[in-house]
Formats: C-alpha cells, structure tokens, sequence
C-alpha cells in the first residue's frame, strides 16, 4: 500500500476521533465557536514541539519558501475554520455518522477547485469513483421524519452546513497542498510539518481574537474544558500532519476521495458510542462511498 493511502486513512480515523470530543464539548459548555477554537488553540503547543524537534534532530534545517507560500497559508487557515465551524453546527442537526459524511462533499469540490488553481488532474474512472461517492452523500443527506418530498426533502439547514463544510473544506485542501509544495525541501514530513505549524498557530491566535470579542466568556470556558479538549487537540495534531504530510504526495482530491472511509469509523462511534442507529438509507449511502474509496484506489 502506498504511503500516501496509509496515512490517508490514518487521517480519517484521528478526525472521527476529534470530531467525537468536539461533538461532546459543543453538547456541554462550548458554543460552535468554542469547541472549534479548542481544536485549533490545543493542539497548537503540540505542532510546534513536533516541528522543531524533527528540524533539530534530523539536521533538516530550515528550508526557504516562497512568498505564494503565505498566501495559500492563510487562505487555507481561514477556509479550515469555517468548516470547522459548520461541522460543529451540523452536529446539533443531523446524528453523527449522518453528519460526519456531509462534509463529504468536499472530495468532489476539492477535485474542482485543485484542478482550477493547481491543476491537479484525475483519470476518468476515478471521476467516476469520486462521482459514485457523491451519490452515496446524497443518499444519507436525506431528513427522516420531513412531510417534504423529492429535492425539498434536501434543502435544509443541515443540508446547507453539509455543503458549506464541503466547500471550505476543498477551499482548505488545496490551500494546504499549495502551500507544501512552496516549502523548498524533499522531505515530505519537514515540508508537512512547517506548514501546520504556521497554519495552526495563525488560526489559534486569529480565533482567539475572534472570540474575545464575539465570545468573551468562552475563553475561560475553552480553558476550563482542557481536560478533554487536550485529547481534541492531540487527535487533532496527528490528523492534520497525516493530511498534510499526504497532501505533499498526491492531489487533495485523492487522499479525501480515500479518507472518505471517515464515514465508516464514523459509523462504528454512533452506534458504539452516542447510541445513534443508522437506517436502512443511511447503510446503503455507506456502501456506495466505500465503493467509491476502493475505486479511487485503483483507478487513480
């Protein structure tokens, strides 16, 4: 298995982990503001250490970048926020398997928006793989329960947040892709490494700031909550650098297209651990988005 598969999955599975603590903490104390400023404010410390010590100890040094570099830095940054943001809102809408692969959206927008702005290209049949997978998100976007038929049964406010997510999230992919390959260095890891660590310290302080003055009292409440939020933080830093070291191998749109097997892991913690049951609809979405992540890794 190549390695940029591996870590892709490995990806998947640290994110459904952050997601249930950041599910749980935006049930409790934390507003959507809150909990989406603990992912990015704990696990700041931790990327740091991390990148200076592989610099220090692996006699990398400090490669140069170039200007573009800071560009796609913080357009990526702020795009992740935003996405962030309304996945946590998505929670309160939709259970959370159903929720996680909303977001999964963002595999076929990032296909579009990294061939526009890298020119990132993928074969036919891993299109239609990509495409397949599509599919399957429409099946689990589906409400129960609404009087509403065909399309009017899909536009809902959790419908919207799912393709919002999506979006940013594409947005974000790409903006971290770009910004890894202006890191002058053949190191996947230090090109991977650097770039998270600026990103991640750009969105703590710039969401801080947010907050103080939007939501002054959820900094105190970010802190009390550091118990739990740590892990957030900790899954969080092993998630994105697994990202960010694949988005240095391969275009953003085939390591979301293999991340999609989120949906699976997600699938496990709803049943396992918030008590969810998923539908009859909802498996047969599943299946079609595991189909389509076999299908990208073969045919890509």
């Amino acid at each position: 298995m190549e390695l940029w598969i591996t870590l892709s999955i490995a990806a998947a599975a640290f994110q459904t982990l952050r997601f249930m603590l950041q599910k749980h903490l935006s049930m409790g104390a934390l507003s959507v503001g809150g909990a989406t400023l603990a992912r990015f404010v704990y696990a700041a410390p931790f990327i740091f250490v991390l990148a200076l010590a592989y610099l220090t100890f692996s006699g990398a040094g400090m490669p140069s970048h170039a200007p573009v570099f800071w560009v796609y830095a913080v357009t990526g940054g702020i795009a992740q926020i935003l996405a962030t943001w309304c996945v946590v809102a998505l929670f309160a809408a939709r259970n959370f398997a159903v929720g996680i692969t909303f977001k999964k959206t963002e595999v076929v927008q990032t296909a579009v928006v990294g061939l526009v702005i890298l020119g990132d290209r993928i074969t036919s049949l891993g299109t239609v793989a990509i495409l397949l997978g599509f599919v399957g998100v429409v099946l689990l976007s589906d409400t129960p329960g609404l009087k509403e038929r065909g399309w009017r049964r899909l536009g809902n406010r959790a419908m919207a947040l799912g393709l919002a997510s999506g979006a940013f999230f594409a947005i974000s992919a790409v903006g971290y892709r770009g910004a890894t390959l202006e890191i002058a260095s053949a190191d996947p890891l230090v090109r991977a490494a650097l770039a998270l660590c600026v990103v991640t310290l750009l969105q703590a302080v710039g969401l801080s700031l947010w907050l103080m003055w939007r939501e002054p009292g959820q900094l105190g409440q970010v802190i009390a909550a550091r118990r739990t939020a740590v892990w957030m933080g900790i899954t969080g830093m092993a998630g994105s650098l697994c990202w960010f070291t694949a988005f240095t191998l391969e275009s953003a749109a085939l390591v979301f297209a293999v991340g999609q097997v989120e949906v699976i892991f997600s699938l496990l913690a709803a049943v396992l651990f918030f008590g969810e049951r998923i539908t009859a609809r909802e498996g047969m979405g599943i299946g079609l988005i595991t189909l389509s992540v076999l299908g990208v890794v073969a045919f890509r």
